[in-house]
C-alpha cells in the first residue's frame, strides 16, 4: 500500500488537481489521512496539491483552491504517492505536458492514482493498460467505448499493482481507510472510519451503484429482473415477448406490472433507459451520431435523433453542443 508500519517520516500524498474536479471525493481523500494523524497523535501522512500551472483550480461546485504547486515543474522526490483528482469535464481535457509528467512519474516508480475521472487522465497517458482499473458509474459506459483494451470494473475503487482508481463520490473515504488499515493496521483505520462517522467501511470489490431495488423504490421481484434484463441489454434490446418469457410471465403481466408500479409501459421504460445510456456516451465520448445509435440499439441515426427529440425535447447534436459549451 502507500508504505508500512516501520516507515519513520511521514508518507506524502499528492494530489493533482484538474479543472472542474470533485470535491466530495477530494476531501475524501484527505480526511481520512488527517484523522489518521489526528488518532495517531503524531504525522503518518502529509500531503501537496498541485495544479497544471501552479494557479488557483475551479471545482466543479466553483470553489477554488490554491494549490502548493505547478505540475509542470521538476517531478517532487517526496512525493510516495500521486492522484489524479477530476470531474465533469476530464474528457475535454488535454495537456501534453501533464500527460508527459505522468508518465515521468510513473518511470520513476512512483505509484498513480486517479479519483473520479482522474482515471481518464491515466488512461490518455497509457498508464492502466495492464490493470484493472475503475471510474465513476456514470462514465464507466463512455470509458469503456473510448478505451476498449482496459479491464474496467464497476466497484468502488481498484488497487492493482501500484494503480490506484477509484469512482470517487464518498468511496475515497473507503479506499483511504483500507490503505490505513494496511499500512498502520486495523484499529488505526477502526478509529479513523468511526471519527468520519462511516459505518460500515466499503471493501474494494463492493459496487459502485446501489440496487435497483433501492433506485427505483419497488420490491415486486419479477419486476426487479426485468430491469435488471433491460439494463443488460441496452446494445441488443430484447422483445418484449422474450423479457416475458425469461421472467416466466405473460406479456399482458408484464404490461400491468410496469403500468401499476412504474406508471408506464415495459416499452417506454426500456426506451428511456436506452435514451439516457446515448446521453451518457454524447457528453462523456466523441463517438460519431451513428455509432451512438447503433451502441444504444437503434437501427439507424435518423431513428436514434428522431426518438431522442421526443424524449428530451431538443437532438442528439444540441446535447453535445452544450455538452462542450
Amino acid at each position: 500500500m502507500f508504505g508500512n508500519h516501520t516507515q519513520k517520516k511521514p508518507q506524502t500524498i499528492g494530489f493533482l488537481l484538474l479543472p472542474h474536479f470533485s470535491m466530495i471525493a477530494f476531501t475524501s481523500c484527505i480526511e481520512p489521512l488527517r484523522a489518521a494523524n489526528r488518532m495517531n497523535e503524531g504525522n503518518l501522512y502529509q500531503w501537496k496539491t498541485y495544479s497544471v500551472d501552479g494557479d488557483k483550480v475551479a471545482a466543479s461546485n466553483g470553489v477554488s483552491i490554491t494549490t502548493d504547486a505547478a505540475f509542470t515543474d521538476t517531478i517532487d522526490a517526496d512525493v510516495d504517492v500521486l492522484f489524479v483528482c477530476a470531474g465533469l469535464q476530464a474528457r475535454d481535457y488535454r495537456n501534453s505536458s501533464m500527460t508527459a509528467k505522468l508518465q515521468a512519474y510513473a518511470r520513476a516508480g512512483v505509484p498513480l492514482g486517479g479519483v473520479c475521472t482522474g482515471s481518464i487522465a491515466l488512461a490518455n497517458a497509457g498508464l492502466l493498460d495492464k490493470c484493472r482499473c475503475t471510474i465513476h458509474w456514470e462514465n464507466i459506459e463512455g470509458f469503456v467505448e473510448v478505451y476498449p483494451g482496459l479491464d474496467v470494473t464497476a466497484t468502488l475503487f481498484e488497487i492493482d499493482g501500484d494503480r490506484y482508481t477509484c469512482s470517487g463520490g464518498t468511496a475515497p473515504l473507503d479506499m483511504m481507510i483500507y490503505s490505513i488499515a494496511k499500512d498502520h493496521g486495523k484499529p488505526l483505520a477502526a478509529s479513523v472510519a468511526e471519527q468520519m462517522l462511516h459505518s460500515p467501511v466499503r471493501q474494494p470489490h463492493d459496487h459502485q451503484r446501489t440496487s435497483i431495488q433501492y433506485r427505483t423504490g419497488i420490491s415486486h421481484p419479477k419486476l426487479l429482473a426485468a430491469i435488471a434484463y433491460m439494463e443488460a441489454y441496452i446494445e441488443t434490446p430484447l422483445g418484449l415477448p422474450e423479457f416475458a418469457k425469461r421472467l416466466n410471465i405473460s406479456l399482458r403481466q408484464l404490461e400491468r406490472l410496469f403500468r401499476s408500479l412504474l406508471g408506464t409501459t415495459p416499452s417506454r421504460y426500456y426506451l428511456a433507459l436506452r435514451l439516457q445510456r446515448a446521453r451518457q456516451l454524447l457528453t462523456q465520448t466523441t463517438m460519431s451520431i451513428l455509432q451512438i445509435a447503433v451502441a444504444t440499439g437503434f437501427k439507424s441515426a435518423a431513428h436514434f435523433t428522431q426518438a431522442y427529440k421526443n424524449h428530451f425535447t431538443y437532438p442528439p447534436r444540441t446535447e453535445r453542443l452544450n455538452a462542450i459549451n
